[in-house]
């Protein structure tokens, strides 16, 4: 499928007003009348560069991974990355579902599964979609059979499967960006997405039990960080569903404390966003007009700049 039959992702020019301030430190001080949304970029961040490995991960479901992915992969697209999408999620698939890999009409069709099994190279299972600059790796609930059979090497069978495949391109991955939507578990595949991974991007939905979930996550980040990818860094913490409330306050102010380095990003709840899956677009294209789309749009120039803004 060429770029020329895929819809091109949109530049997005948002009004000054509607997008979020940038600071380095919150002031804890500011009356609950006057506080606003903002990105913390703390001193500690650093920017990342392309070629990168991104793991969307958080082990509760309903937290925004899948959104978050679709999101920031066509951001990254519009602002002239080659993105690469890897649907980790066995359960629902919801990744492959919203952004449908067009297959060949002849021939095997491979997956994510195919590749921790070694039937199929990790090229050889990605495919484009409908969007200039974004292609995937598709998914579908026989993923779940990397969980139950565990085949030799699987915790370390993307991050051999990225290294053949840089090797094959000549040194450096045919990507500027791989995104990885994990599993809502801390299952073999997900350990198998954090050890190929640069950054972890973390989304946690305002509330309770998500702020709980953290603990566990944190855990696990931890645990391969010290035994299968000591390179591993926690990227950004985004904060989904965002609202005005005491409670959002407190939990950036945890998860910027837990991560000092990462930057903290809230998106904005909108009834608009949550339509985009069913018509089968990014928000950017469905409803470039919803505060999550610029939210998505800066946290995508925070985490891995523009290429003018980065050269």
């Amino acid at each position: 499928m060429t770029d020329s039959l895929r819809t091109a992702l949109p530049s997005l020019n948002s009004p000054p007003g509607d997008r979020l301030e940038i600071v380095t430190s919150w002031n804890a001080d500011v009356p609950y009348q006057s506080w606003r949304p903002q990105i913390l970029v703390p001193p500690t961040f650093r920017p990342a560069e392309p070629p990168r490995v991104f793991v969307v991960a958080n082990q509760k479901g309903g937290a925004g991974k899948t959104t978050t992915t679709v999101e920031l992969a066509a951001a990254w697209a519009a602002a002239g990355y080659r993105v690469r999408v890897i649907d980790g999620d066995h359960q629902e698939a919801a990744l492959s579902a919203w952004l449908l890999p067009q297959y060949p009409e002849t021939g095997e069709r491979h997956s994510l599964r195919s590749v921790f099994f070694e039937d199929c190279t990790l090229t050889e299972a990605t495919y484009p979609t409908l969007f200039a600059g974004v292609d995937m790796v598709p998914s579908g609930t026989d993923l779940q059979r990397v969980e139950y059979e565990r085949p030799i090497g699987a915790e370390q069978a993307l991050a051999a499967a990225l290294a053949q495949e840089a090797e094959e391109a000549g040194g450096r991955s045919p990507y500027d960006v791989t995104l990885i939507d994990g599993a809502p578990s801390l299952g073999l595949v997900t350990v198998a997405a954090l050890t190929a991974a640069d950054e972890a991007l973390v989304p946690i939905k305002v509330g309770g039990l998500d702020m709980k979930g953290m603990a566990s996550l944190h855990r696990t980040i931890r645990s391969v960080q010290r035994k299968t990818n000591p390179k591993l860094r926690v990227g950004a913490v985004l904060l989904t569903a965002w609202d005005k409330s005491g409670f959002a306050r407190q939990l950036a102010a945890k998860v910027s404390e837990d991560y000092p380095e990462a930057a903290v990003i809230p998106i904005r709840r909108s009834i608009r966003a949550a339509e985009a899956p069913l018509a089968e677009q990014p928000i950017r294209l469905y409803a470039p007009e919803a505060a999550p789309a610029g939210d998505y749009d800066q946290a995508a120039a925070v985490i891995l700049p523009a290429k003018e803004a980065a050269a």
